[in-house]
């Protein structure tokens, strides 16, 4: 580790905290409809949509209702997106005229875009027309982020109304989401990438010719070996910058490419690295500004982002330290002795980029539900790879997704206050309102659903052979890891990968596609029942007993309840994957 590095982290998160108030601030305005900069621009345009749609603005919905709405939207648009990737051939912008996506790859498409994962079992540039990525996947980025923005959003309302049986307006919260935050954001996002290179266009693929022809052998399916000569490289392009800037922004993560944030087209430059991380974290650190705001206690906000910033940096350092470490497998032989690797485990990650900041995007993507890489997080140190499965096992609520790590971190408010209540002998309240036994059930289902899915998927992997274990290119620990984080990534709707493990399979494809659905949409029912039952609760006034929940201490005991389900939950897998090993590795077995 060097004092550059960290200095490099620090001036990252610097950024965020600087633009979090503004930015929070103004997404609460925007969602208590009151009067913006922007209205000038966009509520002529917001009315439109209202009166083409026959949506309602003033009418206000039932927990139930608003749930059942997403839903539906849900699946409706994931339908649809699955009908366009299966005849993209017969669709226009698709100059490589390239067919059909297979019903099992579609569909397990669909589903990761309909629920913010992003998960990529195939090779963009080769699979997906530019209509399919602007028109189906780029448009889930948009409206995957809105709804978790507008879901969010009711839970505030939860819990800072009192005697009121709803939550707001589904369609009105996701067209403001997406009209006064999302569209804009990406517009200026979207210039500032192209400045730095990122590419934006509509041309066929380039064909280069190579410089040194290389010989490629193929092994077919019988046996037979066929060498062919390679004098050619096709050189992917099309419009990424569009895609890339709602790809960071909604912490969505799915790539123009299929080297992701690691590709010099999608991110060319260190300014481009900074900006993208950066862009990950904005909204959901805005966030708990805006929760602060809308709840009216603005401590409260900044108490949960002091949750989160120290999950952050212990993290960060973890992955920073195992990172800059030597790998004791690995020496450098010079004339005299044999000495160990020098300046750290650079395998898997951009020179342009190095060690620190490939530690500190591995972080932020995982902390922040995005699954965009810069490197590859297979080629990690075991405990530097250890770092974004763990970010995602505790729930993605360190930041988390736009929207759905905010909502899940208050699920862990409601269990904090209802331990702290439980050590001083008293009904826990949270900012006035009683906690009682419908909310820690709820909470306590979200919390359980999550474990399930992942836990129970990678069982069923592990058993079948011929379905769960055929796919793994490394044996031991480290394919446990694989097919760990696999059904960890998509539970928690991450998209992020250990690449070792080749996920386009039948089994894989419709498995990950019913973790992803379950991920995001059986967890938000406990939640949105919740924040229903928060809004219809009188307010308490406070007592010496009250717990107050924007104090250091709250801070501590929120921190303290994430680790401790996530390490009671997820320990036993871990020290069987990425923690053995590290003790196998230094003991001199690699995998």
């Amino acid at each position: 580790m060097t004092a550059n590095g960290w200095f490099q982290i620090f001036f990252f998160f610097a950024l965020v905290i600087i633009c979090a108030k503004p930015l929070g601030i103004y997404m609460a305005r925007v969602f208590e409809r009151e009067r913006t900069f922007a209205d000038p621009l966009f509520r002529p345009i917001e009315r439109l949509i209202y009166r083409l749609t026959g949506i309602d603005e003033s009418h206000e919905m039932r927990w139930t209702e608003y749930g059942i709405v997403m839903l539906i939207f849900s699946l409706v648009t994931l339908l649809v997106t699955y009908a366009i990737e299966r005849v993209q051939y017969f669709l226009p912008l698709n100059p490589q005229h390239l067919a059909g996506v297979a019903p099992d790859l579609a569909l397990n498409t669909a589903a990761s875009f309909t629920t913010n994962t992003n998960w990529q079992s195939y090779v963009p540039e080769t699979t997906m027309s530019y209509l399919t990525q602007m028109l189906t996947l780029a448009y889930h980025n948009f409206f995957s982020a809105a709804v978790g923005m507008a879901l969010v959003i009711a839970l505030i309302r939860g819990i800072a109304r009192r005697e009121s049986k709803t939550l707001g307006n589904f369609w009105v919260d996701t067209t403001r989401a997406s009209l006064w935050v999302l569209l804009p954001s990406c517009l200026i996002y979207a210039l500032l990438l192209v400045s730095q290179g990122v590419v934006q266009n509509f041309r066929p693929y380039d064909q280069a010719t190579l410089v040194q022809p290389q010989s490629v052998t193929t092994t077919s399916t019988d046996g037979k070996s066929t060498t062919q000569i390679v004098t050619t490289q096709s050189i992917a392009q099309g419009p990424v910058a569009s895609q890339e800037a709602i790809k960071m922004l909604g912490t969505n993560g799915g790539g123009f490419f299929n080297a992701n944030s690691a590709h010099p087209f999608e991110n060319p430059t260190p300014l481009s690295n900074l900006m993208q991380m950066f862009s990950i974290f904005l909204i959901p650190g805005a966030l708990t500004v805006t929760l602060g705001r809308m709840v009216r206690s603005p401590a409260h906000g900044w108490a949960v982002f002091a949750a989160m910033a120290a999950l952050f940096f212990a993290g960060v350092f973890v992955a920073y330290h195992a990172e800059a470490q030597p790998n004791p497998l690995l020496h450098a032989v010079n004339q005299r002795t044999s000495t160990l690797q020098s300046g750290g485990n650079m395998e898997g990650k951009e020179v342009r980029f190095g060690i620190a900041n490939s530690a500190l995007f591995a972080t932020v993507t995982t902390d922040a539900s995005c699954g965009a890489v810069n490197s590859m997080h297979d080629s990690f140190m075991p405990l530097g790879g250890l770092v974004p499965l763990v970010n995602i096992m505790l729930g993605e609520v360190i930041f988390g997704g736009v929207g759905a790590g905010l909502y899940g971190m208050l699920i862990f408010v409601v269990l904090a206050v209802f331990i702290a209540g439980l050590m001083v002998g008293r009904t826990p309240e949270y900012l006035g309102k009683k906690i009682e036994s419908y909310d820690v059930k709820m909470a306590m289902l979200y919390v359980l659903i999550f474990p399930l899915s992942i836990l129970g998927f990678s069982a069923l992997a592990l058993m079948m052979p011929n379905l769960g274990l055929a796919s793994l290119n490394n044996a031991g620990p480290h394919g446990l890891s694989e097919i760990l984080y696999a059904y960890t990534s998509a539970t928690g709707n991450n998209g992020s990968a250990f690449a070792g493990l080749s996920a386009n399979t039948h089994w894989y494809n419709l498995s990950l596609g019913a973790a992803m659905l379950i991920g995001r949409f059986f967890m938000i029912i406990p939640m949105l029942a919740v924040a229903g039952n928060l809004a219809q609760k009188k307010l308490v006034p406070p007592s010496p007993g009250t717990f107050p929940v924007h104090t250091p201490l709250f801070t501590v005991l929120l921190v303290g309840v994430v680790l401790i389900v996530g390490a009671l939950t997820f320990f036993p897998a871990l020290s069987l994957g990425p923690v053995l090993e590290h003790l196998l590795m230094h003991a001199g077995k690699a995998f």
